[in-house]
Order: C-alpha cells, then sequence, then structure tokens
C-alpha cells in the first residue's frame, strides 16, 4: 500500500496562506544573466543586465501571476562594441524596445521546485515560455532560481556576422522577492 505524497514545505506555505499577497523583486539582491557561446561556439560569453525590476501576487488559492521586466539597453558583457551591437537595432533595439519582460501566468509544484508557465517578450515579439524553477519561501521572502533555455530566433534576433553567434541562450535567473 502506497502513502499519500507529503506535500512541500513551499505547498504548505501557499496553501495556509502565509504567502498571500503582493509581492516585490528586490534588485539589489537579484539577477538577469545571458550566457551565450560565439565565434562558432568556442568562447563563451556572459552578460548581465543592469537594470531589472518585478512584482508579483500568490492569490489566496495559490495562483501566482507577476513579471519581471529587464531593461535591455543595460545587458553588459564586458566588451564595449559586443554590447552596442546587442543594444542597437541589430539585436535588442533598446531605443524602440526598451524592456524584455516575462509574464508569469501560474506556477506549479513539480519535482522538487516548481514549473513557471508565462509569456516571454523581446523587441515586441511574444511567445509562451515555461521553466523549471528551484523555488524557497519562507513568510518574508521568495527565492526562485532558474536556468531557461531561449532560442533568439525565436524573437526575430537573427543578426549574427559570419554565424558566428549562437541561436540557443541561456537566461539564469535569481530573484528574491519581499512583501510589498
Amino acid at each position: 500500500m502506497t502513502s499519500p505524497a507529503q506535500p512541500t514545505a513551499l505547498q504548505t506555505l501557499v496553501q495556509d496562506g502565509t504567502l498571500t499577497g503582493s509581492w516585490t523583486l528586490d534588485p539589489a539582491r537579484s539577477s538577469v544573466l545571458l550566457e551565450t557561446r560565439h565565434t562558432w561556439g568556442l568562447l563563451p560569453v556572459h552578460g548581465v543586465f543592469r537594470q531589472v525590476a518585478g512584482n508579483g501576487t500568490v492569490a489566496a488559492d495559490g495562483q501566482v501571476t507577476g513579471t519581471i521586466t529587464v531593461g535591455a539597453g543595460s545587458i553588459d558583457t564586458k566588451g564595449k562594441a559586443r554590447d552596442k551591437d546587442l543594444r542597437s537595432a541589430k539585436i535588442f533595439d533598446a531605443a524602440n524596445h526598451p524592456d524584455i519582460t516575462y509574464t508569469v501566468d501560474s506556477m506549479q509544484p513539480a519535482g522538487d521546485g516548481v514549473r513557471v508557465a508565462g509569456r516571454l517578450t523581446v523587441r515586441d515579439q511574444t511567445r509562451p515560455l515555461a521553466f523549471d524553477a528551484k523555488i524557497s519561501a519562507t513568510a518574508a521572502e521568495v527565492r526562485l532560481d532558474a536556468e531557461v533555455p531561449v532560442n533568439r530566433a525565436d524573437f526575430g534576433l537573427t543578426y549574427s556576422p559570419l554565424r558566428m553567434a549562437a541561436m540557443n541562450n541561456t537566461i539564469v535567473i535569481r530573484a528574491v522577492f519581499t512583501r510589498q
């Protein structure tokens, strides 16, 4: 005879109402990174978005919604020419599309973490995007950590001189939310 699965600590905090309410991303303790490969996959490239904001809501029934926004022009890869290209109309077009936004539609327990489902918007191109994340929570703080694979061609970001830059990228999210 199999015993029923025990709820995780996170599920318990959601079910007992501890996490119900509004949450704000703490930009000083959060980061959104871009990882990719360049020079035909030979060189790793790491970048950080210096502007990040967000919020979330946990409803009484456990439904989670929220948004994380990064400033497209805040990308910093420690390469001035590369950063200029990334901010230009060739890639992010930060002058006309200043924000990259992920909107959370739902979050469900999955394995030892959660499955986040939502929509990613880059240069006015919105695509559904779901990913697995690790999450930890207390009554005062929620931490979400994820590595999200993204193909930039899905958003029309295909510029790559001599096809040197990879289309497949990873967005690394380390988000800390505190009560509003």
